[in-house]
């Protein structure tokens, strides 16, 4: 897979920003994932979407191994069909969307949270749309 997309964030990426990917599944191949990634190059935190198997998985890959992974049968994403993947982050825990439905979360395994400073989209495939925003920014905006 190819990196569609890369963010960095010097004050860190977690907790208060959300990513939103949009776009369209064209076939069932496993060909998207999503990185949030540390100042160490470890991967504070791993999103894949399987369709082959209608699963979502959750992980993160620190010093040199992957940690224990997270299934989630909930799966609102088909093949052939356009999807929406949020993943958002409070001070415990990674959130994962899926048209508005939550489908996952995973405690952080990356400490402090100010040294994930970088998120990825690796895809074989281009997206409609990806977003990058701090909830913060997000709430000002509303609130004026």
């Amino acid at each position: 897979s190819s990196t569609q997309f890369e963010a960095f964030c010097a004050g860190g990426l977690a907790p208060g920003w959300n990513l939103l990917v949009q776009g369209h599944a064209d076939s069932g191949e496993d060909r998207f994932e999503i990185h949030f990634l540390s100042e160490t190059g470890d991967i504070a935190f791993h999103v894949k979407p399987r369709f082959s198997s209608t699963t979502m998985v959750g992980s993160a890959f620190q010093g040199g191994r992957w940690g224990l992974a997270e299934l989630s049968s909930i799966f609102p994403l088909a093949p052939g069909e356009p999807f929406e993947i949020e993943v958002s982050s409070d001070v415990e825990h990674f959130h994962v969307y899926a048209w508005e439905h939550k489908v996952l979360q995973s405690p952080h395994r990356q400490r402090p949270l100010g040294t994930i400073t970088r998120v990825c989209v690796l895809s074989d495939h281009l997206w409609s749309r990806v977003k990058l925003v701090t909830s913060q920014l997000r709430m000002k905006l509303n609130g004026y």
